[in-house]
């Protein structure tokens, strides 16, 4: 046999790797952008209705609420993960003992499954928080019961999942800072909230650009949690964009509508990470 160049190899290796790439993630996008056109049900045959799934789209109140929710939620819960990560990352680079134990310990979170994650704080806050509430002389119901708290509990969930993620990722940005900075630093008196300010953060924007893009699509995208506490109630008050599209687009009837839902919701991500990166790379050219 006719012994393969090197670069005969990689194209070897590489093409198989591109063929699944197409076929499933570009084939279904493209398949979803022409189904977003028409009024398919998600089986049978269907019509072309143009840009009328678009224009629905901007009147109908379950989309707009559950919009709402999902930017709320992600939000808060980008704010949450990034704050206590960046608390954790500090304790963690410090000269603490076992800290390399500590940082895989608190990776364990992520390697765990969503619905898995979500299935045991569902035990948790169903049946275990109450009974200490009740023990306690309270009478506490579920969470995930009320609509005013049940999007909490997805919060907590969520936010205890990606803490790990986001944690390793600022304890690799804070090993960059040299020590020469903190000691010039010290000479001018700056400790505490000062050196964070004008020392720490400065030198770490770009990792917490990275931090934050990446949280905040994870936590838009947000649908194994709810999948697994809420199926996006009560009331539909934790219905995210992503739950949605799943729910009335597979067993709603409604799949060519909701093509159109998760297309216009990909050019909103799509926009929020470019406006994320171009306002934070703005701060580091300003550094």
């Amino acid at each position: 046999m006719k012994k393969l160049t090197r670069n005969q190899t990689f194209m070897l290796i590489t093409v198989p790797v591109l063929a699944l790439f197409f076929c499933f993630n570009t084939l279904p996008l493209i398949k979803g952008l022409i189904y977003s056109f028409t009024n398919f049900r998600g089986f049978g045959n269907y019509e072309w209705v143009g840009l009328r799934n678009y224009a629905d789209l901007f009147t109908d109140a379950r989309v707009g609420k559950s919009y709402l929710f999902t930017f709320k939620f992600a939000i808060l819960a980008t704010i949450v993960t990034n704050v206590i990560s960046l608390l954790l990352a500090m304790g963690l680079n410090s000269r603490i003992r076992a800290k390399s134990a500590l940082r895989g310990v608190y990776f364990v979170p992520r390697i765990l499954g969503g619905l898995v994650v979500g299935y045991i704080f569902g035990y948790i806050f169903t049946y275990i928080l109450p009974a200490i509430s009740q023990a306690m002389g309270g009478n506490a119901s579920s969470m995930l019961s009320n609509t005013k708290t049940a999007w909490i509990a997805i919060v907590i969930v969520a936010a205890w999942q990606s803490i790990a993620q986001t944690t390793l990722i600022y304890i690799s940005g804070l090993q960059t800072v040299p020590e020469d900075v903190y000691e010039a630093g010290a000479i001018d008196g700056a400790t505490g909230w000062k050196k964070f300010k004008e020392l720490t953060f400065p030198m770490i924007i770009p990792f917490f650009s990275i931090n934050m893009v990446l949280s905040t699509k994870d936590f838009l995208m947000v649908f194994d949690q709810i999948m697994a506490l809420t199926k996006g109630g009560p009331a539909q008050s934790t219905e995210s964009i992503s739950y949605l599209i799943y729910n009335n687009g597979m067993g709603g009837g409604q799949f060519g509508f909701q093509s159109a839902n998760a297309v216009l919701f990909f050019v909103v991500i799509v926009a929020i990470s470019v406006f994320q990166l171009n306002f934070t790379g703005k701060k580091e050219e300003q550094l």
